[in-house]
Order: C-alpha cells, then sequence, then structure tokens
C-alpha cells in the first residue's frame, strides 16, 4: 500500500487525510514517493515544485517551506506513521538494530507536538494499534523493529541511530551558528539514512535568507533532481480550510511577517547581526574572569527579570584599558529566583569592583532601582534601548576593540541577533524567534557604557 492508498484507507486515514482540502497534500507526497500524478492535478504540482514534468522515481529528500497552518505537523506524522508501520527492514538490520524514524524539532516541547499527531493515528486505526509493542512518552516502539521516536536538534544526540526516515520540523528556526547549526546537524543525520536508504524530510514556516532550508530552496526549487524534491505553497494552498480573513489581518498588521508565516516567503528584512568569525576573534579562549584591580576604573550593567519566566537576571562588569574595553565578569541568574536574593548577589559583586553605580534597562519600574539603591548602589535607567546598544556595540566588535569572556551563552546570544528592516526603513537589532538575549544585553550595554569613559575628564559621564 502505498501512502496516497493509505490516506483514502478507510481502515487508516480515511478520516482524515481523503478530504479535497488535502488535495494538495496528496498531489506533493505522490511526488516525493514518485506516484502518478493525475492530469488534473499537473498544474497544481507545477505550482507546488515550479517544475514542469512530473518525476519518474522516488526522492530521497523533501524540502518545505509552507506557511503557518498549512498542515505540516499533520503530515509529519502521516509521513512518521507510513514510514515506521508500513515497511519492513528486518533483512537489512543487524542483531539488535532497530529501524528508527526520528522527529526533530528545535526542542522536545516542539518536537512531542507532532508525537502527539503521530499518537492519534496510531489510536484511530485498531490494524495499526495492534503493531503498537511499547510506548513511552518520547517512543513509539513496534513488532517489525521499528522504533519512532522525538529528539531535539542536536550533532551529538542523533548519532549514532540507523534511520528509514527523519523529519526536521521547522527547520527554519533551529540556530545556523553557534554550538549546533542547522546544517552541522543535518550532515551529521545523512549517514544514518545511507544503510537503509532513507528519506528526510524537512518541513517549516520559512524565516531568513539563510540556513540549510533556504540552501536547499535556492538550489533545487523549481530544477529537476532526481534526489532533492523543493517545494513551496502559501497556507491557503495546503489548507484551504482556514478562513482568509485571518491572513488579511496578518497582512495588515504586518506584511513582512505575513509574508513568511502565510505567504511561505523568505524574509528579505532580516540578516545576521554579526558573523561567528567575528565573535570568535574578541573572544578570550579559556578567560571566564577577571578579579579586580585597584589600578581599573570599572562599570557595571544589568539587564533584570522577574524571576518566574522564561528570562534570566545578568550583570556584567567591564573596564577600559587604553582603547580596549575588557569585559571581566558576566553572571547569569537563571529562573526560577528571587529578583531580591539576585539584586543583594549582585550588589555584593558590584561592591568587589568598587562600583557604586550601575546601568540598567527599565524593566520592572522602581521596583528593581529601589533594590539596588537600598543596597548602596545607585541604579541609572539606560537612555538607549536595546536595539540602539547592540547597534553602538557592532563596530566595538569589528574593530577588535572589546576582550569577551569564554561563555557559551554569551557566544550563541550574540551570533543569534539579528538585523531586521521596519516598514518605516529603520533597522531593528534584536534575538530571533525562541531565543534569548540576556547575557548579550549586560554585556553589550557595559561595553557601550565603557566606551564612553574619558579617563581625563574632571568627572567621568555616568551611564548614557
Amino acid at each position: 500500500m502505498n501512502i496516497i492508498e493509505a490516506m483514502h484507507d478507510e481502515n487508516l486515514f480515511a478520516h482524515q487525510f481523503s478530504g479535497e482540502s488535502w488535495r494538495a497534500w496528496r498531489v506533493l507526497l505522490s511526488a516525493f514517493y514518485g506516484l502518478p500524478i493525475a492530469d488534473d492535478d499537473l498544474a497544481l504540482y507545477q505550482e507546488l515544485t515550479g517544475r514542469q514534468k512530473p518525476p519518474e522515481a522516488p526522492h530521497n529528500e523533501l524540502w518545505l517551506p509552507v506557511g503557518r497552518r498549512g498542515g505540516k505537523s499533520n503530515t509529519a506524522a502521516l509521513i512518521a506513521v507510513y514510514e515506521a508501520f508500513f515497511n519492513d527492514y528486518s533483512d537489512k538490520l543487524a542483531a539488535g538494530e532497530v529501524a528508527t524514524v526520528m522527529v526533530i524539532a528545535a526542542d522536545r516541547k516542539q518536537a512531542r507536538s507532532v508525537m502527539r499527531y503521530i499518537r492519534g493515528l496510531v489510536d484511530g486505526s485498531p490494524m495499526l494499534k495492534q503493531m503498537v509493542l511499547r510506548e513511552t512518552t518520547e517512543s513509539i516502539e513496534l513488532v517489525n523493529r521499528c522504533v519512532i521516536e522525538i529528539t531535539t536538534a542536536s550533532m551529538r544526540a542523533t548519532r549514532g541511530y540507523t534511520a528509514s526516515c527523519i523529519i526536521a520540523d521547522e527547520i527554519a528556526f533551529w540556530l545556523t551558528d553557534g554550538a549546533n547549526p542547522d546544517k552541522e546537524i543535518i550532515n551529521a543525520l545523512r549517514p544514518s539514512l545511507a544503510t537503509l536508504n532513507g528519506k528526510l524530510i524537512a518541513l517549516s514556516s520559512p524565516y531568513a535568507r539563510r540556513g540549510v532550508l533556504w540552501e536547499n530552496y535556492r538550489r533545487y526549487f523549481g530544477k529537476d533532481n532526481q534526489r532533492v524534491l523543493v517545494a513551496q505553497a502559501p497556507t491557503l494552498t495546503m489548507n484551504p480550510t482556514l478562513s482568509p480573513e485571518i491572513v488579511a489581518a496578518a497582512y495588515e498588521e504586518d506584511a513582512q511577517a505575513a509574508s513568511a508565516e502565510y505567504g511561505a516567503q523568505f524574509r528579505s528584512d532580516v540578516e545576521s547581526y554579526i558573523s561567528r568569525e567575528a565573535v570568535e576573534a574578541v573572544t578570550i579562549p579559556d578567560r571566564y574572569e577577571l578579579a579586580p584591580a585597584s589600578s581599573n576604573h570599572y562599570f557595571a550593567f544589568v539587564d533584570a527579570a522577574g524571576g518566574s519566566g522564561k528570562d534570566a537576571m545578568t550583570c556584567a562588569i567591564a573596564h577600559q584599558d587604553k582603547e580596549i574595553i575588557i569585559v571581566d565578569v558576566l553572571r547569569v541568574m537563571k529562573p526560577p529566583f528571587s529578583p531580591e536574593y539576585v539584586v543583594e548577589q549582585f550588589c555584593d559583586l558590584l561592591k568587589m569592583y568598587r562600583i557604586n553605580y550601575v546601568v540598567g534597562d527599565r524593566w520592572g519600574g522602581d521596583f528593581v532601582r529601589e533594590q539596588f539603591t537600598k543596597r548602596g548602589i545607585y541604579y541609572e535607567l539606560s537612555e538607549k534601548n536595546k536595539s540602539e546598544i547592540y547597534g553602538e556595540m557592532l563596530p566595538l566588535i569589528n574593530s577588535k576593540r572589546v576582550e569577551l569572556p569564554d561563555h557559551k551563552q554569551l557566544f550563541d546570544e550574540l551570533v543569534g541577533l539579528e538585523r531586521k528592516t521596519s516598514s518605516t526603513g529603520k533597522d531593528r537589532i534584536d534575538h530571533a524567534p525562541g531565543m534569548h538575549d540576556d547575557a548579550v544585553n549586560a554585556v553589550a550595554g557595559v561595553c557601550v557604557v565603557a566606551s564612553q569613559y574619558r579617563p581625563y575628564c574632571a568627572a567621568p559621564r555616568i551611564g548614557f
């Protein structure tokens, strides 16, 4: 039984996938699996893939920039179930080896979302349910020596598997730099597919013009390639049941964002803030913290947080040595925490460096300022927002006028910053969706403060 027959079978998935609203997905999956495409579906196939002639054989890889609410998660679950339940690889597996269908996402919470769709398909079919040998929260093991398993996007966590199928969910939002760049994860995964001639399926709403989704789209969309198929489609093409008013309202509110979220277009207004190489050039290996020295004049910046959410509260200390700004200390307090306790810890730290004032953001209003003030530290509100601070930090890094500590979170946050151009033409620098900038906010802030210090002035300028 091929996947299209399974979508129409009353004992399997007809209740979910046989309707007219799934027509575009059936055309796309027919193309991927090398199945015949009806004459009246040819124009739709050409629209989705940019190709003219339908394929004559199955592909190994499917890359899909598709708009949000377009049915990607449902389709990912369908492919995972089909590849695990409808194939037998026992003649190619060694003793004790299993064929794994891997569902990979940026984090486990996101991967579990696809797993819920998978369980829904399995539980809805008594024929499939009887093939389940055992289940955990993150895997379903079958009697045919196949297992469906969720995992996170990591070069290390994804090695060592024999995979029959790999589904990379929302891959446009995986990291493109840092310890686990998307390109290196995919490179690490491909050998896992070699033994079973497995399939790689990458689905995502598109984002910036970078990363492996963009590279494969740029290289293969509209090209006749026997190994790789790329398709691109807006939400309403893949899911005509979604209200057009929702999409229209999104375009009215933010056309650039909506063109990516619902139009499946890669954003041309998003660029990387800084290169990985530039950050590496100013990061001092194995330097984690510098002790206070009596000859230095120190500055500090605080990025406050409430302690109960996802944001950390951070404090950075730096001094200026001639034209070089040296970041001496970066402290990151991750939630949950008591803000009063963290302020007390930060104040003790500041006093070690003979600092009696600190610059900080406007989070929390007067509460944070009062907590510092009652402990003898004057708290000055930054007049610049974080986008302006990042803008002033960039030339300091590019000209190598800063020295940064060897701090993984700081490094990842720096290379993860993005420059976005608004509809008014003004640039804004911020973290990418799903990322944080707590550490880099404190470090960039203190570097900008220190860069404005003039040691020969009668009195140093405080803050900004």
